[in-house]
């Protein structure tokens, strides 16, 4: 006569937990690893790219290039070498002056129509509104020179009344400085004037 199993059910329970999480029934196969985002593998290449701009005695070590400075060391470094080797010694066209009549940095139609208007007496209007600015920076000195000593000589109500003047004509300057920053080639941007900044040169 067969007898059953009076608990089948603490069998299933034991196999249970006792057989792996990851294990199935079926014995189907590790699920296949994720792959690396299209982000991450972009993010790498371009890492590569500007890695490979560096110089050879930077490559690798990006994390150590903390902002331009560290690069322009490396490449003074070289040339500084280059000269001691004399590599600069035997350069095509050493000693004979300069050819400037063309610009080999600057856009082929802004050197065109700038050499136009040099052969017509004219210049670009960047060029007259540095000019002008550097001339109106020499004037205002002076003058807050002029008022300073005032100052120091007690004149301290014509102070006021000559410094707000000066404000005035600081601010028209720098008016004057943000058009220029604006026509201008790239590069050849100016900073305009600090009222706190010249005072401090007053009064060293």
């Amino acid at each position: 006569m067969l007898t059953r199993n009076p608990r089948p059910h603490l069998q299933l329970l034991v196999e249970s937990r006792t057989r792996p999480r990851w294990a199935s029934s079926d014995s189907s196969p590790d699920p296949p690893k994720p792959e690396k985002k299209l982000s991450d593998r972009l993010s790498a290449v371009i890492d590569a790219v500007n890695d490979r701009k560096l110089p050879p005695e930077l490559r690798g070590r990006s994390n150590a290039v903390r902002s331009e400075t560290d690069i322009m060391n490396v490449v003074e470094q070289r040339i500084w070498h280059s000269m001691e080797e004399g590599q600069f010694e035997n350069l095509p066209g050493k000693g004979k002056p300069l050819d400037l009549k063309t610009n080999p940095h600057a856009d082929p139609a802004e050197d065109t129509l700038y050499r136009i208007l040099m052969r017509n007496g004219f210049a670009p209007e960047w060029v007259e509104l540095n000019k002008e600015i550097r001339c109106k920076i020499n004037e205002w000195r002076l003058s807050l020179k002029k008022a300073w000593d005032k100052r120091l000589d007690g004149h301290d109500a014509k102070w006021v009344e000559e410094s707000e003047a000066l404000k005035a004509q600081l601010r028209a300057i720098n008016d004057k400085v943000l058009h220029y920053n604006l026509i201008v080639p790239f590069g050849r941007q100016m900073c305009g004037l600090k009222w706190e900044k010249e005072l401090s040169q007053m009064e060293r």
